[in-house]
């Protein structure tokens, strides 16, 4: 009799576990905004009221859900959604009479807005200072409802291309990008190669410059992106084709390396590291974790070779590195399947877990468990605290679906922006409204509720919820 009762009790908790159990999380809601030509979104965050904040590039004019007029070629179109996600509540179109393409946003600690990004317009439009060479830094600072309240043009006599902005500690603003300019205009310190890193230290009012610092080698080196660190400094992640040579101290590995630079705070270099197989690895993400070390990612064609220790799963593949506080490797993971996976953001998670986001032309094959929906689609994945693979989620229409930006939210979601010019099909229940538009995608919260209890059959174990993760007893 005692046996059938624990048997009951078991295939109980057994059958609770369906429930409890963490499994990939669904979609939300989601949001087709744009034009009637090609709208690009590169970057999206939360904002302080539960809203989203959504900063890209338009070469619409008036149409669709775009109300204002192209001023030029392409104009950074931000967009602020409400915290449901389907009520614009505001949007600007902001450029010149040439080409200006919005890279990077972030909400203020005055409730505004800090965007950046490259521009090759001159005084027009919203544009009020020339143009300094080929295409320049272009900072604008936004009131909380969107008017500009101020900007700045940065750059040399040639190519300077910003990637990556933040509001720093003391109200000021950190800029990284990359320029092949030399000195000349802002631009106070020679060119080292092709391309350099180009870090520039704004005070609060994003007038004045406080230092800035080339940072490169004899060839190429991209900064994609840029943080500040809880010691005041900056850490830099980029690729770099270049060897020993100029501020590089390193050897190249490979065609493309991961090359991270972390900067004191008056922008000298601590220390750097080049991270790479033989073949092409590009950084695009970088955050420092809450050890005091970082999670990088971005894509890799390289096998086993130099830092790589797993094999080529496809074309290129989501490459995540995790660094110690001293920039020396603790783990590694090489996530992909058959075809071409480009991994464009990742963020530890309120869980100190990872989240992955980029897009994927893979089917079912090596660690893709999905089959694509079109040419593209968003991929999704979420990691645990040493890089294992969680669960992940391919969401894509019928045609091409790109995934630049995701961030986790406050309800312990996630909140995906990229573009897409997919029409109603597969998971996209909106038409396109032109040649390819803004995607928002929320997607719901995957973790358990503390004070659950499941029974693992396979381990014979109990499983207790704890803070949102399952631990074993």
């Amino acid at each position: 009799m005692k046996k059938i009762s624990l048997l009951i009790i078991i295939f109980i908790i057994y059958s609770l576990n369906i429930a409890l159990a963490q499994t990939t999380p669904t979609i939300a809601w989601q949001n087709t905004i744009g034009g009637n030509n090609l709208d690009h979104l590169q970057s999206i965050k939360q904002t302080k009221d539960g809203g989203y904040i959504i900063g890209g590039h338009s070469a619409s004019g008036i149409s669709g859900d775009k109300k204002e007029a192209s001023q030029g070629d392409w104009d950074y179109w931000v967009v602020k959604l409400d915290r449901t996600g389907q009520t614009i509540e505001w949007q600007n179109t902001i450029g010149g009479s040439s080409i200006d393409k919005l890279e990077s946003i972030e909400q203020t600690t005055d409730g505004g807005y800090i965007l950046g990004g490259r521009s090759l317009s001159g005084i027009s439009g919203d544009k009020t200072e020339a143009n300094l060479g080929d295409r320049d830094y272009w900072i604008v600072k936004l009131n909380g409802k969107g008017k500009v309240v101020w900007q700045n043009t940065i750059g040399g006599n040639n190519g300077d291309h910003l990637a990556s902005i933040q509001q720093t500690t003391d109200g000021g603003y950190i800029l990284g990008g990359s320029s092949n300019s030399g000195i000349s205009g802002n631009k106070t310190e020679a060119n080292q190669g092709n391309w350099d890193y180009w870090v520039v230290k704004l005070d609060r009012t994003g007038q004045k410059t406080e230092w800035q610092n080339t940072i490169g080698g004899s060839s190429t080196d991209y900064l994609n992106t840029i943080q500040q660190t809880t010691d005041g400094g900056y850490i830099l992640g980029g690729h770099s084709a270049s060897g020993i040579s100029g501020d590089k101290t390193e050897t190249s590995k490979g065609y493309y390396d991961y090359w991270i630079v972390k900067l004191d705070a008056k922008g000298k270099i601590v220390w750097q590291n080049t991270i790479g197989g033989t073949s092409m690895d590009e950084l695009a993400s970088i955050e420092q974790t809450t050890d005091g070390g970082y999670i990088l990612g971005g894509r890799s064609l390289s096998g086993i070779s130099g830092d790589k220790t797993e094999a080529n799963l496809g074309d290129r593949d989501y490459w995540i590195v995790k660094l110690d506080a001293k920039g020396k490797i603790v783990w590694q993971n090489t996530i992909g399947g058959t075809s071409d996976d480009g991994l464009w953001s990742i963020q530890q998670t309120q869980e100190r877990r990872y989240i992955l986001g980029g897009r994927s032309l893979s089917g079912i094959s090596g660690d893709k468990t999905e089959r694509g929906q079109g040419w593209e689609d968003y991929w999704v994945v979420l990691l645990d605290g040493i890089g294992n693979i969680v669960w992940q989620n391919t969401i894509g229409g019928g045609r091409e679906d790109y995934l630049y930006s995701i961030e986790q939210t406050t309800d312990r979601g996630y909140i995906l922006g990229g573009r897409s010019n997919s029409g109603i099909s597969g998971d996209k229940t909106e038409a396109s409204q032109g040649a390819s538009d803004y995607w928002v995608v929320k997607i719901d919260a995957d973790y358990c509720k503390s004070g659950s209890i499941k029974y693992d059959i396979e381990t014979d174990k109990f499983i207790f919820c704890d803070d949102g993760i399952w631990i074993e007893e």
